[in-house]
């Protein structure tokens, strides 16, 4: 017969539901806290609005931002190509946020 003493086994091995809770969103940021989780999808929604090239801008990443800007000009007359930039711009955008991301957690 099993019995159990009135002090909980979790409460005893110091697993509190605030600590397990805690864990979970440590995990669910990758340790980098809410504003960096969201970052690249924030850079990426800014990357999506088209003609501006505003994911390059939000990354700090301002002299890419306006090349892209004053490429786009020869590329209108291709349309093919203005969309593969387009796209591109939001990949990249995404892709340098989280190459941020990661460098911030480095200098931690």
């Amino acid at each position: 017969m099993v019995q159990f003493s009135p002090e909980s086994d979790s409460a005893r091995n110091g697993i509190l539901p605030v600590r397990i809770v805690k864990e979970i969103w440590r995990e669910i940021t990758f340790g980098v806290g809410t504003w960096g989780a969201l970052r690249p999808l924030v850079a990426a929604l800014l990357a999506a609005v088209p003609f501006l090239f505003l994911g390059q801008h939000f990354n700090r990443q301002h002299r890419r931002g306006f090349e892209w800007s004053f490429l786009q000009i020869p590329l209108a007359f291709t349309v093919i190509l203005w969309i593969g930039l387009y796209l591109w711009s939001i990949f990249d955008a995404w892709r340098d946020a989280v190459s941020a991301m990661g460098q911030v957690q480095d200098q931690s």
